[in-house]
């Protein structure tokens, strides 16, 4: 099993599948997919990268896990394929979304309108065991997608990156600030999104950040399917 790159992600992150550690991961998956579920599958798994090219992305949105049951992961942090009910963590995202800038909720957690505006919507882990959160954690995936946001800040126009919880405020030192701006607060889950991402505002912050660097905004609403 060999992972390719998907368009000018190949010549931005030339190299790094080259690299011991990445090697190491290819095995591990193969071993992985021989013997157990994975999600996503394997022509999913940079689906990230294949919607938004390096040259267009304006927002980096990151998520830790793939989601781990049947046909929900896709290859987009916090989005499941249509027909799939939305995870609570969406769900709550729809909700702080319906009350910062009044979009309806739609009937779908397919956010691929979204990668298409230029957000690059990243998971820090790409692939995970099925029905087992966080199976394939420190196998390497970490070192990949930390490579990617250091390749996202090195673009000269700035970018906003988007940090809910903890896990994804430990890349803010990967980020230079002067350039760049950071949208943060805590995570949409059910666990905390009480403490701090209700009423957090992040869409409109990131369309006024967007703004200012004179860069399309969002448009936010997901359509109905």
């Amino acid at each position: 099993m060999s992972l390719a790159l998907p368009g000018d992600w190949s010549e931005v992150l030339a190299g790094e599948l080259e690299k011991p550690y990445f090697h190491k991961l290819e095995a591990f998956l193969a071993e992985e997919r021989a013997t157990q579920t994975v999600f996503p599958p394997e022509g999913d798994v940079f689906n990230a990268l294949k919607l938004t090219p390096y040259a267009k992305v304006n927002v980096l949105l990151l998520g830790q896990d793939p989601y781990h049951d049947d046909n929900q992961a896709h290859g987009l942090c916090f989005s499941v394929r249509p027909g799939i009910q939305p995870p609570p963590s969406l769900v709550n995202m729809y909700k702080e979304l319906r009350s910062d800038l009044g979009c309806f909720i739609p009937n779908n957690g397919y956010l691929v309108p979204w990668a298409e505006q230029g957000i690059l919507m990243l998971n820090a882990v790409l692939t995970v065991r099925a029905h087992q959160p966080n199976s394939h954690k420190g196998k390497g995936w970490e070192t990949f997608t930390d490579a990617v946001i250091r390749k996202v800040n090195e673009k000269t126009d700035p970018v906003v990156f988007v940090f809910w919880g903890g896990y994804a405020q430990k890349k803010i030192p990967l980020i230079d600030t002067s350039r760049h701006t950071i949208v943060q607060s805590a995570h949409p889950s059910p666990l905390s999104a009480r403490n701090g991402f209700f009423g957090s505002k992040p869409y409109s912050k990131i369309n006024a950040a967007l703004r200012a660097a004179g860069k399309p905004e969002i448009n936010w609403q997901i359509p109905n399917i």
